[in-house]
């Protein structure tokens, strides 16, 4: 795993480079780096959008299937796959995307707290070199990223390690775990956090099911309908990642450097916009269908 999140990492680091040489600055650099992946990602993004929506709208045909062979794993597993088949699903795309979640995640994390490695390719026998004269100076400031104390300690007089993170007046180099005094550390954690939440509210609200597509009542053999039945396993595990994911994030982003807590954040606001665009397209989609 280790030599594929490099591999990431290192890909990742050469397109922020060309955009950190473009505008000189490393916060612009990480906008304009999280717009492209975003515009690459959009595919996979409808993709997952319509997998949710379909997803949520045969819920209750699991339950009826659960129901009415209940007792029979066999038989609900035949045919909950020829469900799946038949509305041309996949009961693990939610796996696919929790994947590729965590692997952007690890990436970009590399990415940031390595920059001279990923984004400069600056010679590791000069990175060594630079850590190893850091750490015999008492008065420099130390963190746990080694190529982050070289950039802010020797970045003016060597250009080759020299990155410009001021943006908007905050270092993007800050670790808000080591700097509880600077209010300004926590601007944009805390900004990640309030659209993080807004963004898993708007998820929540759009996966709910409308009054017509909530989950039909059951009668089976006399049994009384069921109105809350209990949530199928994919969707439920679909929902933890949801939660999980932006939990970690928010974890990481007080251990990280800054610059980490702009992507997040950035990369938060784009998907806001897409899933509403997404979700009003494929609305119009099926009630242009249904007509």
């Amino acid at each position: 795993m280790g030599g594929i999140i490099d591999f990431i990492a290192n890909t990742f680091g050469y397109v922020l480079n060309f955009f950190y040489e473009l505008v000189k600055n490393y916060g612009l650099a990480i906008i304009l780096f999280t717009v492209l992946l975003r515009i690459v990602l959009l595919p996979l993004t409808i993709k997952q959008q319509t997998t949710m929506r379909k997803s949520s709208k045969i819920q209750g045909k699991l339950k009826l299937i659960q129901e009415k062979y209940k007792g029979n794993q066999e038989k609900i597993n035949k045919e909950t796959m020829d469900l799946y088949k038949s509305e041309n699903m996949s009961p693990f795309s939610g796996c696919l995307s929790a994947i590729i979640q965590i692997l952007l995640l690890l990436s970009v994390f590399y990415l940031v707290s390595r920059p001279l490695t990923h984004m400069k390719g600056i010679d590791p026998d000069v990175i060594q070199s630079y850590t190893d004269e850091i750490k015999q100076d008492e008065n420099s400031q130390k963190s746990n990223y080694p190529e982050i104390d070289i950039i802010k300690d020797k970045g003016a007089v060597d250009e080759r390690v020299n990155i410009n993170m001021n943006f908007l007046g905050l270092d993007l180099s800050s670790v808000p775990s080591g700097n509880w005094k600077d209010v300004r550390v926590y601007i944009i954690p805390v900004l990640y956090v309030v659209s993080s939440v807004i963004s898993m509210r708007l998820t929540t609200n759009m996966t709910k099911k409308k009054p017509e597509e909530k989950t039909e009542a059951i009668i089976v053999a006399g049994d009384k309908p069921k109105e809350k039945p209990e949530l199928d396993m994919a969707e439920s595990m679909n929902k933890n990642m949801m939660f999980i994911m932006p939990v970690m994030s928010v974890i990481i982003s007080f251990i990280a450097p800054l610059g980490l807590a702009l992507y997040w954040l950035i990369n938060n606001i784009l998907m806001i916009v897409e899933r509403v665009v997404i979700f009003k397209y494929l609305d119009e989609k099926e009630k242009n269908k249904d007509a």
